[in-house]
């Protein structure tokens, strides 16, 4: 089962996939994507970290997401990605020109992926075009992403103000 989760800033998105994950009763893999660039994302990170339970195993990666998420490809594992438009930053300021790559690569490889897989993603295309150049590709690269993703997940949900709205429900 694939579930791509989506929402804005503090909707309730990451503590529903926690939820999610929790229900499973597989052991929980939690890949991080998020990098402390600053004292305000280092204290976000720092609460995610106690709000998590213990028992799960934590992969710090903000880059190679593939790489990690293949080494669990048959595993009987609940794997949670928080956060892919954090991935895609770490991209964007990696190698812009390589962005649509690294997202085609990551579709890819999740398509074929046989475990259970949850993703936790911003949904950020639903206000103004931004001003800048990076900040539309951004938007744009995460709306492309989030699309190809919804393609082949079982499960799309997108979080409002703490409340769950299923988009798309597969019957496995």
């Amino acid at each position: 089962m694939k579930t791509l989760i989506l929402g804005g800033a503090r909707s309730g998105k990451s503590n529903y996939a926690q939820q999610l994950a929790e229900q499973t009763g597989l052991q929980v893999i939690y890949i991080a994507t998020a990098t402390p660039g600053d004292e305000e994302m280092r204290l976000r990170i720092e609460r995610h970290q106690q709000d998590r339970p213990a028992s799960w195993q934590l992969v710090e990666e903000p880059i190679d997401l593939v790489s990690a998420l293949e080494s669990y490809h048959h595993d009987k594992v609940c794997v949670l990605v928080d956060c892919l438009t954090l991935w895609l930053s770490n991209q964007i300021m990696n190698d812009d020109s390589k962005v649509a790559m690294a997202i085609d690569e990551l579709v890819e490889m999740i398509s074929q992926l046989e475990l259970t897989l949850i993703m936790v993603s911003n949904e950020v295309g639903m206000g103004v075009v931004p001003m800048g150049e990076i900040s539309r590709q951004f938007v744009d690269e995460s709306g492309r992403m989030h699309q190809n993703l919804a393609q082949i997940c079982d499960q799309v949900v997108m979080v409002i103000a703490g409340l769950p709205q299923i988009l798309k429900k597969q019957d496995n």
